[in-house]
């Protein structure tokens, strides 16, 4: 059976109900019909124009509050690429064919992102129900008493619902604030190792919940060496960062003791079982070894270390993969591998938001990678790091936690 194509367009167009798409600039792109119709205003009336010089707040009424909350609920969706539902609406449109005569409208908003390859808000659905017959609808409801009634109990449930979820916003931006003082307080500053050196970089997502799970550690080891740690929990908030704090503590002590990062990892995955919150948290850990000039390292269902050559080669040190930390139903050691380096290499180490898209296979966002690596292969740590961000986050941040540690060898 040979695949039918749809046309999106048209399908747009015949949707029931009334559906807009508007740039993250509050622009409209498109109307569908049943919008037009009842908006009392033609596409070309409506496409490329500020939703708010199409549809003016009334002037008439000084507590009007519809132009406010609507932008608000838009820039919300645009901040965190999340659905936002509205409570009851009034939102008066002036009459088309008399200026300054203006009609009362009752309205049930909903606004949704579209979302684009690098999981930024590219479009806003805003889709509305006209509820204005059923606030007038006076007769058939016991008169004109009862039906006020019923219009003051919609109005109160509304206004309700706004303000609870309201107030649920702002303990989410006290809890986020506080979990990001604490994340910032558990991640240390590096130290330099001998003449070595390198750059970490913390971004957390930009307005989403997915944040402080992500972390980095760097421990001097005896001799020249160090061992250098990336890794993420499950998790948001400040769960999600009491976690790492204790992950990253106990990987600190283990690495300190242990006799290669495979059996630092194995005490780490024995600890995790006994930490809530922790299990599927991945993790890779690279011991360096300057007088051998090797690489010995170990993974937990993490994306695999970047090694760039000082000539612009790229290699991802995957030898060594295992799952997330208690993914097993019995414990089972970590496999280990090593690799040489040549002296001026980098080593990147790195969490899943600096390369991970929802649209996209991992293998595009390591190729994307790989590719700002070789561009980059002469900047020094701190420079490479920021270009790094730069080029795969995007001016508009990342829709999940990242960590970084870049060092050159």
């Amino acid at each position: 059976m040979n695949e039918q194509q749809v046309d999106y367009a048209a399908v747009f167009q015949a949707l029931p109900g009334m559906v807009a798409l508007l740039t993250p600039d509050l622009v409209y792109v498109d109307v569908n019909e049943d919008f037009a119709r009842l908006a009392g205003r033609s596409r070309a009336q409506l496409v490329g124009r500020y939703i708010f010089d199409a549809f003016p707040e009334n002037p008439n009424d000084s507590a009007a509050a519809g132009m406010r909350e609507t932008e608000a609920s838009m820039l919300r969706v645009v901040a965190t690429g999340e659905r936002d539902t509205m409570a009851l609406l009034r939102y008066d449109i002036e009459d088309a064919r008399r200026p300054g005569h203006w009609q009362e409208h009752f309205w049930s908003p909903v606004n949704a992102p579209v979302l684009g390859p690098d999981d930024q808000v590219v479009l806003i659905v805003h889709r509305v129900e006209e509820i204005t017959p059923l606030i007038r609808a006076r007769g058939g409801l016991g008169g004109t008493t009862q039906a006020a009634r019923l219009e003051a109990e919609l109005y109160t449930r509304s206004r309700e619902l706004q303000e609870v979820n309201e107030r649920l916003r702002k303990a989410h931006a006290r809890e986020r604030k506080v979990a990001l003082a604490l994340q910032a307080a558990m991640l240390p500053t590096p130290s330099p190792v001998g003449h070595h050196r390198a750059a970490v970089r913390y971004r957390p997502a930009v307005g989403g919940l997915n944040v402080c799970g992500d972390w980095y550690d760097l421990v001097g080891l005896p001799g020249d060496r160090m061992a250098v740690a990336v890794g993420d929990v499950v998790g948001h908030g400040l769960t999600a960062a009491c976690v790492m704090g204790q992950l990253r503590s106990a990987l600190s002590a283990a690495t300190l003791v242990a006799d290669g990062p495979a059996q630092a990892l194995d005490v780490l995955g024995l600890y995790a079982r006994s930490v809530e919150g922790a299990e599927s948290s991945t993790v890779a850990t690279t011991f360096i070894d300057w007088s051998t000039h090797t690489l010995t390292y170990s993974s937990a269902g993490h994306p695999p270390p970047a090694l760039l050559s000082p000539g612009g080669d790229v290699i991802f040190l995957d030898g060594a993969t295992d799952p997330p930390l208690g993914a097993r139903p019995e414990h089972v050691s970590h496999p280990q591998a090593t690799a040489p380096f040549s002296e001026g290499a980098t080593l990147v180490m790195y969490t899943d938001g600096l390369i991970e898209r929802r649209t996209e296979d991992i293998d595009v966002g390591l190729a994307r990678l790989a590719e700002s690596l070789r561009r980059r292969r002469r900047d020094t740590p701190e420079a490479l790091a920021d270009a790094l961000l730069a080029d795969l986050l995007g001016a508009n941040g990342n829709a999940d936690d990242t960590a970084l540690v870049v060092i050159r060898l």
